[in-house]
């Protein structure tokens, strides 16, 4: 099996940003599918050692001028199922937490900038913060927050809005915060930001603490690739022994 990635894109400015470059780096194919854009998800995700799926500005219950959401739960259940490592980013988080029946809504209020959250005990000890402080410096932009699933694990966790990061399973991650974001995505989306005066400020933020956030995002992103690898190499032993057993019953077969 391949060390190949699959990112799923609502809109241009809403990319695979440190996620795609951290894999292309590290020499792995990533493939990105432009759903904005009409391009189509793929039948089957089996060849893909993981699936992310990024953020954009549309609410996972906009099926209708967005029909491309419900084919994306579709991919979710595939991941959830095969216990394919899956990363859901900001409206991706949200459609982890939709498909696994958790409860997606209009938070009290708006997270956009630079924010600090914290590891909850359950998050200092998950394989994916590991290495981490407890305390994260991240970047928000979002207006909805999710409950977390029945046998769901809450990872992170913040002051304005409480459900920050969590898991489903052993594979599943949601982040409602953007750990993907370079320091041009950041002022791409910036440009349509009304408050001009808020965006300076995000931008002064951001200078001061990007290289902590980045090393902070490439540390995370090592620990996934861990996880990937690991499930890799149990999907390659479970698909030897499934090939011995083909050939068992083509043998007893044939004799």
């Amino acid at each position: 099996m391949k060390r190949k990635i699959l990112i799923t894109k609502h809109i241009e400015k809403e990319g695979g940003g440190l996620i795609e470059d951290f894999f292309r780096e590290d020499g792995w194919d990533v493939a990105v599918v432009e759903l904005g854009k009409g391009e189509e998800l793929p039948d089957s995700i089996d060849e893909y050692g993981a699936v992310f799926v990024m953020g954009g500005p549309m609410n996972v219950y906009e099926t209708s001028p967005y029909p491309f959401l419900e084919k994306e739960e579709r991919v979710i259940r595939k991941c959830l199922i095969a216990e394919i490592p899956l990363l859901g980013i900001c409206l991706g988080a949200q459609l982890l937490a939709k498909t696994c029946g958790a409860r997606v809504r209009k938070a009290n209020h708006k997270e956009i900038g630079w924010y600090r959250l914290s590891l909850t005990e359950e998050g200092t000890e998950d394989e994916l913060f590991k290495g981490l402080s407890r305390t994260l410096n991240v970047f928000q932009w979002h207006e909805d927050t999710f409950e977390i699933p029945h046998g769901g694990t809450l990872l992170v966790h913040g002051r304005i809005c409480r459900n920050q990061a969590f898991r489903v399973g052993r594979n599943a991650y949601g982040l409602q915060f953007h750990l993907e974001v370079t320091a041009a995505m950041i002022e791409e989306w910036l440009k349509d930001e009304p408050d001009k005066v808020m965006g300076q400020q995000i931008l002064s933020d951001g200078a001061m603490g990007y290289g902590e956030f980045e090393a902070q995002a490439r540390k995370f992103l090592s620990n996934f690739k861990d996880l990937i690898e690991s499930s890799l190499r149990k999907r390659n032993i479970m698909d030897i022994f499934t090939e011995d057993e083909l050939g068992k019953k083509q043998e007893s077969f044939a004799g």
